[in-house]
């Protein structure tokens, strides 16, 4: 048995879910991190490699047999192209591909072109274009970057003031720099799904919910994400038209353009009365789904990433461990606005597990360095025994001054279909 060593580029939570998918397979004989953080260096070597030469370099001295990129911007930035043309395989789109998510706009015309299902939209480039286009839309109103925001960069105006005050903000900041998305809002609630492809075939994961806005209930400001689960029962009915309608034909257009997907997809989706709609496409994993996710995959992970580079992604059946993951994310007061770092972590014995995100080296111990700390994630038998075992973690996790949502999994998907 040929064991490979990997080289996972990021430093967050879902890196260090990546990092434990790969340690768990019998065909992986170490797991290096780049830069990694603090928490995860507990498990996993971590190297500071600061540009893509350094990252090439360490691949060469230490026979790294794959690199999986995690985050989008290395991604968005050729990092995937720069390896692969030195001979690195290597997980992760190109940065023509990549485009599904740098450019909302792009992913538009790619759907729009395949005939796969997505909310209408205006394009507008400046706060002129804003006052002759808004006032003639229906409210509410979507409003979203056209470039990478962090998962932050979406803005739901209920009134046509709301919609012009949103969308000179989006054009101001960088990530609204080509332009903002005037879409219409659909009704329904939302999924993700994550594919595996080689361009050719693929396989998708079990569906999972994201909880993007930071408080209870939904409320407050949208975060990078302040929890997830897994499986999404409801999702489902829909896995058949969201594969037959939606990823074949994206991944279809993409090759015919000349820019294959090869790597992770992640498909957003909002449920909808009639079908699923795609909201975005994502690069890479989704941070924090994968930490949901991934330790639900029982197939081995070194094998998924070798039947890809093989072509044989669509020949994968993906195998789940039975019942239901959750992962809670611990964050500080104040994120994702001004937030105070360097607050103590301390941890008590665990049923689950933590993965690290935003944490550094003190004089004691860990110490926070983001908003985003930790994701405490515990598996059960069905939802509401993950959610009190996830939550059970939490107690045992003490952090002054951190926040957590205490509803993650707890939402009633539902609305009825119209055939």
């Amino acid at each position: 048995m040929n064991k490979v060593k990997v080289l996972i580029i990021g430093g967050g939570g879902r890196e260090h879910a990546l990092a434990h998918a790969f340690a768990r397979s019998a065909r992986c004989e170490k797991v290096f991190v780049s830069p990694g953080n603090a928490g995860i260096a507990l498990e996993y070597p971590c190297v500071l490699l600061p540009d893509k030469e350094k990252i090439y370099d360490f691949c060469e001295k230490e026979g790294i047999g794959m690199v999986f990129i995690g985050p989008e911007q290395p991604i968005a930035e050729g990092l995937s192209d720069y390896l692969k043309a030195k001979g690195v395989r290597v997980i992760a789109p190109s940065q023509a591909a990549a485009r599904l998510e740098t450019s909302k706009a792009f992913a538009k015309e790619i759907m729009q072109n395949c005939g796969a299902p997505c909310a209408g939209y205006r394009m507008i480039h400046s706060p002129d274009e804003a006052k002759e286009i808004l006032p003639g839309l229906k409210l509410p109103i979507v409003l979203k970057a056209d470039g990478l925001a962090a998962g932050k960069g979406v803005i739901i105006a209920h009134s046509h003031e709301e919609a012009q005050e949103a969308c000179n903000e989006l054009l101001a900041a960088q990530c609204g720099a080509d332009g903002v998305l005037a879409e219409e809002y659909l009704e329904g609630w939302e999924a993700s799904l994550f594919v595996f492809t080689d361009s050719e075939g693929f396989c998708t994961t079990v569906f999972a919910q994201d909880h993007k806005q930071l408080l209870d209930g939904d409320e407050g400001p949208n975060t990078g994400g302040m929890g997830a689960y897994c499986p999404v029962a409801e999702a489902e009915p829909y896995r058949h038209e969201v594969e037959e309608r939606i990823v074949a034909p994206v991944l279809t257009e993409m090759k015919k353009r000349g820019t294959p997907y090869f790597g992770v997809l992640y498909v957003g989706l909002m449920m909808t009365a009639r079908d699923a709609h795609v909201i975005e496409f994502n690069c890479r994993f989704g941070d924090p789904e994968a930490q949901a996710v991934l330790p639900m995959l029982k197939t081995d992970f070194v094998e998924l990433c070798e039947a890809m580079f093989e072509g044989k992604a669509g020949q994968i059946q993906l195998d789940w461990l039975e019942g239901s993951s959750v992962a809670v994310i611990m964050a500080a007061e104040g994120y994702p606005g001004d937030y105070k770092k360097s607050l103590p972590i301390s941890i008590d014995e665990l049923d689950g597990r933590v993965y690290y995100s935003g944490v550094a080296k003190g004089e004691t111990g860990l110490i926070s360095s983001g908003g985003r700390i930790l994701a405490a994630v515990n598996k059960g038998e069905n939802l509401k025994q993950a959610r009190e075992k996830a939550y059970a973690d939490i107690g045992r996790i003490s952090i002054p001054q951190s926040i957590y949502r205490k509803d993650i999994g707890m939402r009633i998907n539902r609305i009825s279909r119209v055939e």
